[in-house]
């Protein structure tokens, strides 16, 4: 039969078969290359740079007082702060600051927390040991030749709680000893046997030893600066009066800062320092039992704190300063440099600008990253509620009597 005879009917519903059976052939074909491609799944986010270690620097200025930046990282799985805090060679009371709202023990796995690595240098002779008590830390300023530039080396520091208070002032490094015994003063063997914790006359060099394995002894009779066997009170008010500092940075400080060494002990909660042009002020928490009235009288208090120099340039640009935003960065401390003359936006630009690193051990730290790891809770709570076993007060080293402590 030609074409032609074919009913018309007929016609179109052999055209319409043949039409669905190619279609059906099309589909099946797209379907099956559909297959073969998979879509790829999105590309990885780029790793962050591994962080540098920030506890030493070289002060690009006579003028400069602002050393390091500030950093931010991810909370790991398990962290807690304070375990990134000593990751990154930084105080617990800084980690807490920098951090308002955070929860210390349970931050959050993925959540991003500030690490408070930049640091406006205390209003003192940049000269041997000085120490900030309210910023819980220590600078040391190494001695160098005329015409070389100077260095500054930073670490968090533990110091005295309340009714114990660490001394203010200056006076020097008189001896050392690697793995002293701790003589423990008849005072605070009374003070723990209240709670039932009998301490002996002596502790011997070892774990035990609440001294750690270095120690130096100040020109301030019973007063010393020591490692710790408690690292996790470093950067608190957790001693009797003795600045302790985490194991690993004793031990470099040990090696290099030499006898006779001057120190100086401030009590700065508002330290002001110039930066390329700008005038920067880092607020720390004022000390509980800091007498002087800092709510009526700020203003005039940090004119106090200030050296001539610093008064004079300050002087000089006080135009440009918002004193009202001075006082309120004071009045809501977060422990990082912020500026207040030129261009500013305050503590959230800051932030914004904060470098992003990996949480890991950084380059160049004194620490191994295993040794000497922090506690539980409950430990770390006993010892911000006083309940602690022994700490160190001040004392004298093995060969030389206790002392009467007041």
């Amino acid at each position: 039969m030609s074409l032609h005879s074919v009913p018309t009917r007929g016609l179109a519903a052999t055209l319409l078969a043949g039409a669905l059976a190619l279609q059906g052939c099309s589909l099946l074909r797209s379907s099956d290359k559909d297959r073969a491609k998979p879509v790829p799944p999105p590309p990885p986010p780029p790793a962050l740079p591994a962080p540098q270690a920030t506890h030493k620097f070289v002060l690009e200025g006579d003028g400069d007082e602002v050393v390091g930046y500030v950093q931010k990282t991810k909370v790991g799985k398990d962290d807690t702060l304070p375990d990134i805090a000593r990751r990154f060679d930084i105080g617990y009371e800084e980690m807490l600051l920098a951090n308002p709202g955070v929860d210390p023990w349970l931050p959050g796995v993925g959540r991003e927390v500030v690490v408070p690595t930049r640091f406006v240098l205390p209003a003192a002779p940049h000269e041997g040991l000085v120490v900030n008590v309210a910023a819980m830390r220590v600078f040391y300023f190494p001695p160098h030749k005329k015409g070389e530039k100077q260095t500054v080396i930073t670490h968090p520091i533990g110091i005295g709680r309340v009714g114990w208070k660490t001394p203010e002032g200056t006076t020097k490094i008189v001896s050392r000893q690697k793995d002293p015994v701790w003589v423990v003063p008849k005072s605070v063997r009374q003070e723990h046997a209240q709670d039932g914790d009998i301490l002996p006359a002596k502790v011997p060099a070892g774990p035990d030893n609440p001294l750690g394995q270095y120690m130096f002894r100040l020109g301030w009779p019973s007063y010393l600066v020591h490692g710790t066997n408690k690292p996790y009170g470093v950067g608190m008010r957790s001693s009797h009066g003795c600045i302790r500092l985490y194991p690993e940075d004793i031990a470099v400080l040990f090696e290099i800062v030499p006898i006779g060494t001057k120190v100086t002990v401030v009590n700065q909660p508002y330290v002001f320092g110039w930066h390329e042009g700008k005038l920067y002020l880092q607020a720390y928490a004022v000390m509980e039992d800091d007498k002087r009235d800092w709510s009526k009288n700020r203003k005039r208090l940090l004119d106090r704190l200030l050296a001539p120099k610093l008064r004079k340039r300050i002087a000089d640009h006080d135009q440009e300063i918002d004193w009202d935003e001075v006082g309120q960065f004071a009045h809501a401390p977060r422990g990082v440099p912020v500026p207040v003359t030129g261009e500013r936006g305050g503590v959230d630009a800051v932030l914004a600008e904060a470098r992003e690193v990996e949480n890991e051990l950084p380059l160049g730290s004194n620490w191994d990253g295993k040794s000497g790891l922090l506690v539980d809770e409950k430990t770390f709570n006993e010892l911000l509620g006083g309940r602690n076993k022994p700490d160190p007060a001040p004392v004298a080293a093995a060969e030389a009597p206790a002392p009467t402590v007041h």
